[in-house]
């Protein structure tokens, strides 16, 4: 793995040199875009809008549009704008996880100690296990600010990116019904399907299904053989019918 980002936590007065790598990785399959003709690869190229040339990446620079005129930005500029949290995860506060809404979680990312870290590293990883709490702070990375919270995973501390208030869309758009009747035994019954269905969560029992189905389509179309489509309706349930489908179910 390659560090994306290197820094500090701040722990109090305690700073704790460390290294962020990313703790995701696809699944999916990686496609490539082709020209149906003759199957070339469709190249994208940086051009200039005005000459129509290409523009190598020494010659770009990031641009803000202001009062219709662009005010070029250098790399110094955004480590000016805030320094301390370019390079320092200020832990400002601790929470409980479950006080967090899944809504807001986004991106985990692997915190590693640099040398002269280790020991406190693992006196706020040891820290954050007995008292059961999350640190929350911000820091900027790629030029963003980031909210997220530290918290301790497997033997390590995990960075998880957090969603800012104002990224989340009010549910006050959607259409959604306010006053439907719902009956007593339609309740118990979704209430009973619940429980006969509920196991404790385990990750491992769920796999990437449709990466190994396509997958399978691929080979096959690889050796000349057409592939099986399997076409399937989906029959939305009535109302009137939502009692008899609960039975059904709990058949």
């Amino acid at each position: 793995m390659r560090a994306i980002w290197t820094g500090a936590i701040g722990f109090g007065l305690v700073n704790i040199p460390i290294k962020i790598y990313s703790a995701t990785q696809t699944s999916s399959l990686d496609f490539d875009m082709l020209d149906r003709k003759d199957h070339a690869n469709i190249k994208y190229k940086r051009v200039n809008e005005n000459s129509g040339k290409e523009v190598s990446w020494d010659n770009i620079v990031k641009g803000y549009l202001l009062k219709d005129k662009y005010v070029v930005l250098e790399d110094a500029d955004f480590e000016d704008a805030m320094p301390e949290k370019n390079k320092m995860i200020n832990l400002q506060s601790f929470v409980k996880l479950q006080d967090i809404d899944s809504v807001y979680f986004d991106i985990p990312y692997y915190l590693e100690p640099q040398k002269s870290g280790e020991k406190a590293y693992q006196l706020l990883l040891q820290a954050l296990e007995k008292s059961k709490m999350a640190g929350l702070g911000t820091f900027v990375m790629r030029s963003v600010e980031n909210l997220a919270i530290i918290k301790p995973y497997n033997n390590i501390l995990l960075l998880n990116k957090l969603r800012f208030e104002e990224e989340i869309r009010d549910t006050e758009e959607l259409n959604t019904p306010k006053s439907v009747k719902i009956s007593k035994a339609e309740m118990d019954m979704a209430l009973q399907l619940i429980k006969m269905n509920s196991q404790d969560f385990d990750i491992s029992a769920f796999k990437n299904e449709y990466s190994k189905e396509l997958l399978k389509i691929i080979n096959q179309k690889s050796k000349g053989k057409r592939a099986t489509i399997r076409k399937i309706n989906v029959e939305n349930t009535k109302a009137t019918d939502l009692l008899e489908k609960l039975k059904a179910s709990l058949a």
